[in-house]
Parts: C-alpha cells; structure tokens; sequence
C-alpha cells in the first residue's frame, strides 16, 4: 500500500466498482473494504435492475418513482436515473451480466409499485451477478489496488477538503493514506438495528464521520422496512423473499388462511398492513403464498428462495412461508448533488450511504441497484473533470507537504486523536450512536412539523 493515491474508493459494492471501471487507467486507485470483498449489500439484492424500456415509459417510469417515494424526491435526480438507465444496462450486458433473455430479446418483470414491467433480473440473485461480475473487471485493472478487512477509521480533512483517509490494516496497522478524491461506497446502516437484510458489519461508518465532520447529511430517519423477509426465532441477517415473488402473483395471508392486504403496494405502506395484521391476529409473522403465482416454475424463477425455504423445512410449492417486515434500505444519507458530490471539497458518496434524493421517503423496488451505477458513475466524471481544471490552473494537491510526515504529525495536523481511536469497541458504539442520535432528532423534528 502506498502513501498516495489519485482516488480511494471505499467500499465495493456496485457504486464502488462502477465507480473505478470509469476511472481511466493512469489514475492509481486504491478500494478498500472492512469485510470479506463479496460481502457488501449489492450481493444481496435478489429483484432487478429497473430500466426505462422506451421513451414512451418515461412520464409512467417518473411517476412511479415519485409517487414510491410520497413525493419528497429531487425530481432533478429522478430524472438523470431514468434518462442514463438505458446506457448503463447497456454497459452492464457488454461486461457480461446475464440478464433473463427470450427469444434474443430481453425479459421484464414487475414489483410492487410500478405501472408496468420494467424490470431486468437474472434469477433471483440479480444484485449478486452484477456486483460479481463489476468485481471481476475491477480485478482486471493493474492501476487498481484491491484489499480486503482494511476500515476506514476517520477522514483527513481540513478547511472542508477532503486530503484521504486513515485506515487500519488487516495486520491491525494504522496508517494514512492520502488521495486527490475519495469515494465513500460503504453501503447502509442495516448494523446498527438488531432485525436487518444487511450484513451485520454495515455500520454507517461513513454517516458518523460525515457527522463528525460537520459533512451535510440528509433524511437519516428515511429508513425503509422489507415487508418480506423470512422469519426466524434466531438472530441472524434476515434473508430477504424478494418483492418480485409477489409482483409474479404470490400473496400474503393471515392466521387463518385468508388474503388481507393488496401484495404490490409501496414496502412502507405494505409492511404497515403487515404489522397490523400481526397485532390484530397476536402473531410475530404473516403467510406468504408461493403457491399462488401460476404460470411459470417457482424452483426455476426462484431457485435461491426456494433453496433458503427448505433449508429452513418449508416447501413452498406445498406450504406457506412464514414472512415479517425487517430493517432492508436507507433512503437517507451523505448529502450529495448530481454529480454525486458531497458538500466538503473532494470528497464523493454513492450507493446506499449518500442521499442523492432519487428515492424520496421510500424507495421504489430494484432501483437502488440503477441509482448506485448512475451517479457512481457520474461521480467518476466529476473527478476527471475537476482533474483538468486543476491541471489548467496549475495547481497542485495541498496535501503533498503532508505526505511524507510521521503518523503522530499527521493526527496532529489532522486534530485526530489515536488513542481514542485504538479503542475499537468504544469507537464502534460512538459512531453507532452519532447515527442513532442524528436519527433521532431528525424523527422527532419531523412530529413536531407534522
């Protein structure tokens, strides 16, 4: 590892890998993560990939997405995903991703929420043959160092300038690491709640650094609950039963059998219906009927969710699955604008971390997989071009002085304190608690509106 880089990229995920295959290769990269490289969110997403199909889709594409989110979205935002999601499947197929086709041409589906089909899958492990298959390519490139079990600790920043980052090794080393951009891809916040479809070590880390830092944040309290995850006595990552299962027909039934609630409402306004039908029936689950959807083959449809079932000692194709709402998607996060920038010099957020204002107060299904590509991407191009203005006006990183310095000058230049931080449990809960705290208050500003 090296002292400087000309971007680090944390977190590789799908924004984090998109985001370096549109780096050119004379740019030295560094992507970090603090778990196993395959173990981000993105591999997880089981539904699609949303896509406009024809300009014809564009106004009912909007609306939809508006409408999910209760009208809170940036319409700005909303629009650059839809108008650039033909160009990034098509980016995505030329790498490799193997999306259902028929007949040479592609295969929609539908979730809950959206007018029409406009939805491309690959079974029902869609997130995890994009994600697998963006991470192939970034293994390719040479100007990429990839490492993994390396945490970001905290941002070397001053004057509201991003400079990089510091780090702590697999070997347990801290170190500095400085960079002309950064790139935060860390994913959500699933961690910090005791039910989660997100792995455990998804902690917000890069949302208390941003709170620490005084980095605009935005809608912390917009946290999305998954209607549908399978329900276990244990505590353990909730494995989630994708909406597509009821956008091809299955349905959700109570105690006694009988269907209670129209299956492809928006996640939040379902997963209410959900609750209270648990509460009036005094059950800790609802049914989901798989049973229910005809038409095509279940076990091939949804391999992965029927694998999970009987593992679990449920056949779907003879019986009802037990399903209950979990924490699933963060709709808030890092402030960011259309270029994926954050509001402190350098410094760039994509994927679930940020908030681009694309999804509003709810997300519309499968299109946080489209809006993590789009402006991960568009983050990249902000970087180029930032890069020739700097190159045209002369200027230099202001870094550089720095680079060469000892670790404890570098904490003092930086006002970082390493002894706090060498106690990792107490920096975890301190980081937990600053997202807690700001969600919050931010709940509570909003009763008070309302």
């Amino acid at each position: 590892m090296d002292r400087q880089y000309d971007v680090i990229i944390v977190g590789c995920g799908v924004a984090g890998c998109f985001g370096a295959l549109h780096l050119p290769s004379d740019r030295h990269i560094l992507m970090i993560t603090k778990s196993e490289i395959e173990e981000s969110d993105s591999f997880l997403a089981q539904g699609g990939i949303c896509v406009l199909k024809d300009e014809n889709d564009y106004d009912a594409f909007f609306e939809d997405t508006m409408k999910a989110g209760h009208y809170e979205n940036r319409k700005e935002s909303v629009d650059m995903m839809i108008s650039s999601s033909r160009s990034v499947i098509d980016e995505l197929i030329a790498y490799g991703v193997d999306f259902e086709m028929k007949d040479g041409e592609l295969v929609y589906t539908r979730e809950g929420a959206h007018s029409t089909n406009r939805i491309l899958y690959h079974e029902d492990i869609t997130g995890q043959e994009i994600t697998s298959t963006l991470l192939e390519q970034v293994k390719k490139l040479d100007n990429v160092e990839l490492l993994d079990h390396t945490e970001m600790l905290d941002l070397l920043c001053e004057e509201n300038r991003c400079d990089g980052i510091l780090l702590r090794t697999k070997d347990g080393e801290i170190r500095p690491v400085f960079a002309s951009h950064i790139l935060l891809a860390t994913g959500g916040i699933g961690g910090i709640y005791d039910n989660s479809t997100n792995f455990p070590h998804l902690t917000g880390d890069a949302l208390a650094l941003a709170l620490r830092h005084d980095i605009k944040v935005e809608n912390l309290n917009y946290v999305q609950i998954h209607p549908t995850t399978y329900y276990s006595e244990k505590k353990e990552r909730r494995f989630l039963v994708s909406e597509s299962v009821r956008g091809e027909g299955a349905t959700l039934l109570d105690k006694d059998g009988n269907r209670f609630a129209n299956e492809l409402l928006p996640r939040d306004l379902l997963t209410k219906e959900i609750l209270k039908q648990m509460d009036k029936d005094h059950t800790k689950h609802v049914w989901l009927n798989m049973m229910a959807i005809k038409d095509l083959d279940i076990k091939k449809r949804f391999p992965h969710i029927v694998e999970h079932c009987l593992e679990n000692g449920v056949d779907p194709t003879k019986e009802y699955i037990p399903v209950v709402p979990a924490q699933h998607y963060f709709m808030g996060g890092i402030y960011v604008d259309l270029n994926s920038h954050t509001s402190m010099n350098h410094l760039y957020a994509a994927g679930e971390t940020c908030c681009n204002g694309v999804h509003g107060r709810n997300r519309l299904a499968s299109n946080s997989l489209l809006e993590s590509l789009v402006f991960a991407r568009n983050a990249a191009t902000h970087m180029l071009e930032s890069d020739q203005v700097r190159a045209w006006e002369g200027r230099s990183p202001k870094f550089l002085p720095y680079v060469d310095l000892s670790l404890d000058e570098i904490a003092a230049k930086y006002k970082i304190d390493l002894d706090w931080l060498a106690d990792d449990a107490a920096r975890v809960e301190a980081y937990k608690d600053l997202v807690w705290d700001e969600i919050d208050r931010e709940e509570q500003e909003g009763n008070s509106k309302s």
